[in-house]
């Protein structure tokens, strides 16, 4: 893409000590959330609900808004129809996400939540978690691996706590990522209008196969599908954004021609998806850091697994990617969408499905804490692996 020669050279000083300034911006937001509770608490609350459960936050999306704008509004549409093209990069992705990714998350999960660590978490530990949907058994009875309880009259289903944590893990799994991988595409300077068509694609997967896989892997028989969430996170952080580049791009272009977009507009944008990224985390972390900073050793047991899973899909993509003779701008993007995670969907289910209180909603909060830093770690992978990819393949489509 015509936007993408200039910044090949490699990562600005800004983004190159961007993990310096994501812990900076996590320690900003738990300290918030631990001396100004009331605001974080007022802020979480601006949400659109959706049965009673928050599914997207305002803060947040106006943050996402911000991050997603300077990327989509930099996209070459003409170039879209060319990526769209390229069927092997998409074939990619839908693979590593439907086809490996739920099912490497469910094992490796299970391996160190139910085997490695099951000592360290408790065998006696327990969780309650709200009844599945559709589900009414008397006080007593027994249901998959949990007892129906009461707590302060309300139905409960009483779980082992590692088997709470793994739901979770799994609602992680099964939940590619549909916005921050943009940001990432872009920092490891990825076709961004390929990577605009695989998310556009994992979109609509994701509301045909995000409950069957769910019911499958979690084993509580009929999950319900949440529509008004996906379709909500979806519009509202990819559509939206997408739209309004789309139509400034254009009037832009338009009115002061494409010499002065480039060379003044993009310039004036270059720093806003990053200050955005940051001010998302000092959000997110006013919003969650009190549950982190209670569960400590809990945070190390469920972040293990998730940060293997990552890099695992990662190196998988990246390296059937070399196999496959992708160009390097292709490739990157690829490999990034299979190792991230739509993290904002995964805690909107696991609250629905769960409460916000569970197990499987604090493992979808540790989702949050390690992506980032993660993925800027493969970024960095990316940008200084495009040796590995030959001239030819650098500069001729696939």
């Amino acid at each position: 893409m015509s936007t993408e020669a200039a910044p090949a050279k490699g990562l600005g000083f800004f983004e190159r000590y961007l993990t310096v300034w994501v812990i900076l911006c996590i320690l900003a937001g738990i300290l918030l959330g631990k001396v100004a509770p009331g605001v974080a608490k007022y802020l979480d609350s601006l949400a659109i609900y959706v049965r009673d459960a928050p599914v997207v936050s305002i803060p947040i999306a106006v943050c996402l808004f911000f991050m997603m704008y300077p990327i989509m509004v930099k996209i070459d549409f003409t170039e879209v129809i060319k990526a769209g093209k390229s069927g092997k990069p998409v074939l990619l992705t839908l693979f590593l996400n439907w086809a490996v990714k739920p099912f490497t998350m469910y094992g490796i999960s299970i391996f160190f939540l139910g085997t490695l660590f099951y000592g360290f978490i408790g065998p006696e530990a327990i969780d309650h978690v709200k009844m599945p949907f559709g589900l009414d058994l008397p006080p007593g009875a027994e249901y998959g691996s949990g007892t129906v309880v009461l707590v302060e009259g309300v139905k409960m289903l009483q779980v082992p706590l590692w088997r709470s944590y793994l739901a979770g893990c799994i609602l992680l799994g099964i939940a590619p990522c549909t916005a921050m991988v943009l940001v990432w595409g872009y920092l490891a300077r990825g076709n961004d209008g390929l990577t605009l068509v695989m998310v556009a694609i994992n979109s609509l997967t994701m509301l045909v196969l995000y409950g069957v896989l769910g019911g499958f892997l979690l084993g509580v028989g009929r999950l319900p599908v949440p529509w008004q969430a996906l379709v909500l996170s979806i519009g509202i952080y990819v559509a939206l954004p997408l739209a309004a580049g789309y139509v400034s791009r254009k009037a832009i272009i338009n009115a002061k021609g494409e010499a002065w977009f480039k060379d003044r507009f993009l310039h004036v944008l270059t720093p806003v998806t990053i200050i955005a990224l940051l001010v998302t985390l000092v959000l997110l972390f006013s919003f969650k850091g009190e549950v982190i900073l209670s569960n400590p050793l809990t945070i190390l047991w469920i972040a293990i697994p998730l940060f293997i899973q990552t890099t695992l899909i990662y190196w998988l993509g990246y390296g059937l990617a070399r196999l496959m003779r992708l160009r390097y701008e292709d490739a990157a993007p690829a490999a990034m969408i299979g190792a991230s995670n739509h993290f904002e969907v995964a805690i909107a289910t696991s609250t629905m499905l769960f409460g916000l209180s569970s197990g499987a909603a604090l493992a979808t909060v540790v989702g949050v804490l390690i992506e980032v830093p993660v993925m800027l770690m493969l970024v960095r992978i990316c940008v200084k692996t495009t040796h590995w990819f030959s001239k030819k393949e650098l500069s001729s489509a696939d």
